[in-house]
């Protein structure tokens, strides 16, 4: 479902960028915003037909928007942050009483006094030279 909808947003954003260069300029940009050129140009004039690729890239666009939202509403979903406490009890809530408990890196058992180090330690052999 993530990747088709991956997918789907891929191939909308493609369709919104060529739509969107498709469409001829309207001339004058954030210059003419305030009323520049023509009475008929400014904040308040009249709106004009759509045209077909005007209604596509709205269309495009509010697609591609709701994908994102839908998206990013999968994806926080699928990496719900776990606690690691929680992981550990249940963990140990799952082991039978009957089974001998985990090994401690040294070959001590969990439980068991610890050795002292000059018991585990090799002896050091005499230099042969001397």
């Amino acid at each position: 479902m993530y990747t088709f909808l991956v997918a789907l947003m891929v191939l909308d954003g493609i369709v919104l960028g060529l739509v969107v260069l498709l469409q001829s300029g309207k001339g004058g940009g954030l210059a003419a915003l305030g009323g520049g050129g023509s009475p008929t140009e400014g904040i308040l004039a009249g709106r004009q037909a759509a045209t077909m690729l005007t209604r596509a890239s709205w269309i495009s666009g509010g697609t591609f928007m709701v994908l994102a939202l839908v998206l990013s509403i999968l994806s926080s979903r699928a990496q719900a942050p776990t606690s690691i406490i929680e992981d550990d009890f249940r963990a140990q809530q799952q082991l039978p009483a009957g089974e001998p408990q985990p090994v401690l890196p040294g070959g001590a058992e969990t439980g068991a006094a610890p050795t002292p180090a000059s018991e585990t330690a090799p002896e050091a052999t005499p230099a042969a030279g001397r």
